[in-house]
C-alpha cells in the first residue's frame, strides 16, 4: 500500500471511530446542539477535508457537476439538517470507495509498471580493457556492448562471444530462461541470468524492442473505447439533470404544500433531495468502466500480450474472421533447401549463383540459400541488384544475369520454367535468360499453430483464412495440417489487402476482422483490418508499427488468449453498467417517494461503487484463460 493510501485508510479509521463514539455518547446523554455539530465537525472534517476543497476549485474552475460537489452538496445539507451521523458516514464510506478503487488501480498500473521495467539505464562499452557505462541513446548500429550477469540487455542485436540465458519474462509473458550463444538473436529489455555476453547492436536505442514497447504502452491510454467514450458523455449530461432533478424535488413539493395546505415539510423534502443527490452519483461507472478495461490491457501485457488502447480490447472480444500470413506467423521460417531440382549447372554452382544473387536480401528464404551455400560471399562479384517485390531478386553474378524467384517472375522474364511436385517454397533459377533449374525449401509449423487454430474455432471464430504469396502446392497441404478453412496463395502484398476487403465486405454487423502477420509487407494488410496482430519478437519494425495488438513471444496460441481477455473485460464492463445504472434507478425512485433513506443512498453510491470496482479488478486475473 502507497503512502496516500495508508494516509486516507488512517484518516478513515479516526473518523470512524470518533463517528462511533459520538453517536454512543449522544444516545446515552444529552448534549447541546452547538456542542454536537462541533464535535461531530472533527470527524467531518478529518475525513472529508479535501472533498469540499475539490469542489470549491472545481466550481473556481466552473466544473461544477462532478462526484466532489455532489459529496459535498449532500453531506452540508445533511449536517445543515442535524442528521450529524448520517452527514459524516456519506464521507466516510465515500471514501472508502475511493481508497478501494485507489488499491485497485494500483494494482492495475504495477503490470504496466513491472513492464515499464524493462527500461534500460545503460549499456556497457570497452575502453582500453575496461567496461564503462554510456547511455544507450549514444551508441550507433553496430557498436559492440558487454551485457554482465545480472544486467539488462540494452539494445537489440546479436551475440558475438559468450553464452548465457536470459529472463525475457516481461517481454513474453513466459519465465522459462532462453538459452543463447554466439550468433542468437538479443532484443532489450532481457535479464541476463548467467554468463557475460559480448553483443553487436542492429538497432539504435529508439528503435530496439523495450523502446518501441513502452512507447506502446505509454500511448494504449488515449484510445478509448466506444464504451468509455459513452460514459464520459453520459456523467457529463446525467450529472447536471440530477442536480437539476433534486432542485425541483427539494423545493417544488414544499411550495406546492405550502400553497395548498400551508405546511411546507421543508426539512422532509430537502432531505429527500439530499438522498436523491447521493444516490445520483455516477461514480460506479465513471470509476469501474475505464478500470476494467486498464486492468484488462495490464493484465494481458503481463501474459505478453499488448494491446494499444481500450477501443482495441472491444475490437477483439467481437472477432469472427481471422486471417493468417503464413510464413513466420504459422509457420517458423526456419526455411531448409531440402532439394536442388532439374539443374543444367553443378548443384553447387546454381546455389552459389543463388546466394550471391541474395545476398542482400534479408527474406528467410534467402537466409536459407545462403546457410545451403555455407560459403563466405564475395561482394565483388555481384551488382546491379533488383528486389523485386513479391517476385524474387534480379542481379549480376560473376559476370552473369541472374535471376531468382518465384513462377510469377518467370512469367515476368518470359522464361519458361518447370513445374515442381514437391511440397515447399520453389525458388526458380534462370541465368542469362535460360531456365536454369529451381530451389526447393521447406518451413516447418510453429509448436502451438494447430492448437492454436482449434482454440480460436472453440472460442467462437466462425472462419478462419490463410494468405500467402507461397505456391498453391504448399498453401494447400499448410491449412490442411492446421485445418484452416479457407486459403488463397500466390498473393503479392497489395492481393493481400484487396482479400481482406472482400472479407470485410461479407462481415455481419457487430463482427470484426482480424489480421495476423510478422512481415514488412504485412504492414498495409494489417492497417486495413478491424485489428491487427503482430508477430513482436522477430516480426518487423513495420508490422509492429501497424499492428493494434503485438504478441512478444510470436506464440499464435496467444491470439485466442487475447480473444478471451477482451471478452472476459467487456463482460465485465457490461455487467458493471447494468448493475450500476439499474441499481441507481431503482433508488432514485426509491429516494424521490421517501422510502430510502439517506443510508440506502451510501449503498447506492458507495457499495455499488465498490462492488463495481472489486468486479473489474477481476480483469486482471488472465493466467487461466
Amino acid at each position: 500500500m502507497r503512502r496516500k493510501q495508508k494516509k486516507a485508510l488512517i484518516r478513515i479509521i479516526i473518523a470512524a471511530v470518533l463517528m462511533i463514539v459520538l453517536g454512543l455518547v449522544s444516545h446515552f446523554t444529552h448534549i447541546p446542539e452547538s456542542v454536537l455539530f462541533a464535535l461531530y465537525m472533527v470527524p467531518y472534517l478529518v475525513v472529508g477535508y479535501d472533498i469540499l476543497w475539490k469542489a470549491v476549485k472545481g466550481i473556481g474552475r466552473g466544473q461544477v457537476f462532478d462526484e466532489n460537489f455532489l459529496m459535498a452538496l449532500a453531506t452540508v445539507g445533511a449536517i445543515a439538517l442535524q442528521e450529524y451521523t448520517e452527514g459524516v458516514a456519506v464521507m466516510l464510506f465515500y471514501q472508502i470507495g475511493e481508497l478501494f478503487q485507489s488499491i485497485a488501480v494500483g494494482k492495475s498500473r504495477k503490470n504496466i509498471a513491472d513492464l515499464m521495467d524493462i527500461r534500460p539505464d545503460y549499456a556497457n562499452v570497452e575502453v582500453d580493457g575496461e567496461l564503462v557505462q554510456v547511455d544507450p541513446d549514444t551508441l550507433d548500429v553496430g557498436s559492440v556492448i558487454v551485457v554482465e550477469p545480472g544486467e539488462k540487455v540494452p539494445i537489440d542485436g546479436i551475440v558475438l562471444e559468450g553464452h548465457s540465458s536470459l529472463n525475457n519474462s516481461a517481454l513474453t509473458g513466459e519465465s522459462l530462461p532462453v538459452d543463447v550463444g554466439p550468433d542468437s538473436t538479443v532484443t532489450s529489455g532481457g535479464i541476463n541470468l548467467s554468463g557475460v555476453l559480448k553483443v553487436k547492436t542492429t538497432k539504435a536505442f529508439g528503435e530496439s524492442t523495450a523502446s518501441k514497447i513502452l512507447e506502446l504502452v505509454e500511448n494504449a491510454g488515449s484510445r478509448k473505447a466506444k464504451a468509455e467514450n459513452f460514459i464520459t458523455k453520459f456523467a457529463k449530461y446525467y450529472t447536471p439533470a440530477v442536480v437539476a432533478a433534486a432542485v425541483l424535488l427539494g423545493f417544488l413539493p414544499p411550495v406546492i404544500r405550502l400553497l395548498m395546505h400551508g405546511d411546507p415539510l421543508w426539512s422532509q423534502w430537502v432531505y429527500r433531495a439530499l438522498t436523491f443527490l447521493v444516490i445520483s452519483c455516477p461514480c460506479a461507472i465513471v470509476v469501474s468502466v475505464p478500470l476494467s478495461f486498464f486492468g484488462g490491457i495490464g493484465g494481458a501485457s503481463n501474459a505478453g500480450i499488448l494491446i494499444k488502447g481500450s477501443n482495441f480490447v472491444e475490437t477483439l472480444a467481437n472477432i469472427k474472421t481471422v486471417v493468417f500470413d503464413k510464413t513466420g506467423t504459422l509457420t517458423k521460417g526456419n526455411f531448409v533447401v531440402t532439394g536442388v531440382h532439374h539443374s543444367l549447372l553443378e548443384d553447387t554452382e546454381l546455389l552459389r549463383l543463388a546466394a550471391h544473387a541474395e545476398s542482400h536480401s534479408p527474406h528467410p528464404i534467402a537466409k536459407s540459400i545462403l546457410e545451403a551455400y555455407g560459403e563466405p560471399i564475395d561482394s565483388s562479384l555481384v551488382s546491379h541488384v533488383e528486389e523485386v517485390s513479391g517476385h524474387g531478386v534480379k542481379a549480376t553474378v560473376d559476370g552473369h544475369e541472374v535471376a531468382a524467384g518465384n513462377d510469377r517472375l518467370m512469367n515476368r522474364l518470359g522464361i519458361s520454367y518447370r513445374e515442381c511436385h514437391s511440397i515447399g517454397t520453389i525458388v526458380h533459377m534462370a541465368v542469362d535468360g535460360t531456365y536454369a533449374g529451381h530451389i526447393v525449401i521447406s518451413d516447418e509449423l510453429k509448436e502451438h499453430s494447430v492448437e492454436a487454430i482449434d482454440r480460436l474455432h472453440k472460442s467462437g471464430v466462425k472462419k478462419t483464412v490463410m494468405l500467402t504469396g507461397d505456391n498453391e502446392a504448399t498453401a494447400k497441404q499448410v491449412a490442411a495440417d492446421l485445418s484452416v478453412k479457407e486459403v488463397h496463395a500466390g498473393l503479392l502484398p497489395q492481393d493481400k489487402v484487396t482479400m481482406v476487403e472482400k472479407l470485410l465486405q461479407k462481415q455481419a454487423k457487430g463482427e470484426t476482422l482480424a489480421f495476423v502477420g510478422d512481415g514488412m509487407n504485412d504492414a498495409p494488410v494489417l492497417s486495413r483490418a478491424d485489428i491487427g496482430i503482430a508477430m513482436g519478437a522477430l516480426g518487423s519494425d513495420a508490422a509492429i508499427e501497424a499492428a493494434d495488438v503485438v504478441l512478444m513471444d510470436d506464440d499464435p496460441l496467444k491470439i485466442s488468449k487475447a480473444v478471451r481477455i477482451a471478452r472476459k473485460c467487456m463482460g465485465i464492463v457490461k455487467t458493471n453498467i447494468v448493475f450500476a445504472i439499474g441499481v441507481k434507478l431503482a433508488c432514485l425512485a426509491l429516494g424521490a417517494f421517501g422510502i430510502a433513506s439517506m443510508w440506502i443512498a451510501i449503498f447506492a453510491d458507495v457499495g455499488v461503487m465498490v462492488l463495481c470496482v472489486l468486479n473489474a479488478i477481476r480483469c486482471l486475473f488472465v493466467k487461466n484463460l
